[in-house]
């Protein structure tokens, strides 16, 4: 019972606000042009965070994971929104990647970027302080804290890596959340699931982009969905993993990854749009 109406709660959200934002008066700052040439919205992005975040959090099981996906959540995509919109200024588009965000602030810059950057660290410090650890000494339980935010963090930014293409985040975020929408604490990945799967059609239909908001907000509350469940192997062995995949894109294209791979690539265009 709390597993669906975690989920139809996300998906209500999302939809709701997606309506709100794309009528608001100042909806035109959120327009965009795709890799197709097409005219899209950003709006999906602030929808996809608020209706995850809400849904996540209504699935909690207790009032600190209820926090810890608020925490994760709403501050990943307000900090992820601010870039969407800043970060489209003629002045911010210099820096690009870390490297060039840190080289902008030894410049006596501060970038959108490094905003979003320090604003999904600091949320997912917070939300794994809140989800805690198991572990009996403070020092385990300092290390579990640090592991689990490395974890939020580094799964918010994997799924804005991804975020290239429609759809493509949506569903790597469906696939990655899965195997968490069974056992103890699916109900709060069911929020952030049915969010997701109302938004879907939308993002391969090609009328609205997730931006920053919406893939670092939903990457964080998968994060924090995992975290709640791992203990410290877990949390060290997917920081790993997403240090791996992190450290890999700033070699390796995965869209270019993607097109190289036939079952990749029919999963990844499967249900979009035609060019």
């Amino acid at each position: 019972m709390a597993f669906l109406r975690s989920l139809g709660t996300g998906a209500l959200v999302a939809r709701a606000v997606l309506g709100w934002v794309r009528h608001d008066p100042h909806a035109a700052a959120l327009s965009r042009t795709n890799f197709h040439g097409r005219t899209v919205t950003l709006a999906g992005g602030p929808a996809l965070a608020a209706g995850a975040t809400v849904g996540a959090a209504a699935g909690a099981a207790t009032g600190r994971l209820a926090a810890a996906a608020i925490a994760a959540g709403a501050v990943s995509g307000a900090v992820g929104l601010y870039d969407d919109v800043v970060g489209n200024r003629p002045e911010q588009k210099a820096a690009k990647g870390f490297a060039g965000h840190l080289g902008a602030l030894r410049a006596g810059r501060i970038t959108s970027g490094l905003v979003k950057i320090g604003g999904v660290g600091a949320a997912g410090l917070a939300a794994s302080a809140l989800i805690g650890s198991r572990r009996g000494s403070g020092f385990g339980r300092g290390v579990d804290v640090l592991l689990g935010a490395g974890v939020i963090a580094g799964t918010a930014n994997l799924l804005n890596l991804l975020d290239l293409r429609p759809g493509r985040a949506i569903k790597a975020g469906l696939l990655l959340g899965a195997p968490l929408a069974a056992g103890r604490g699916a109900a709060m990945t069911a929020g952030a699931l049915g969010a997701s799967a109302a938004l879907l059609p939308a993002d391969l239909d090609e009328e609205i982009m997730l931006g920053d908001s919406g893939a670092n907000a939903l990457g964080a509350l998968l994060g924090v969905a995992f975290t709640a469940r791992a203990g410290t192997a877990g949390r060290l062995a997917a920081l790993a993993a997403l240090a791996s995949l992190t450290a890999a894109s700033e070699k390796v294209s995965f869209t270019r990854v993607i097109q190289d791979t036939p079952w990749l690539r029919r999963l990844d265009e499967l249900g979009r749009r035609p060019a």
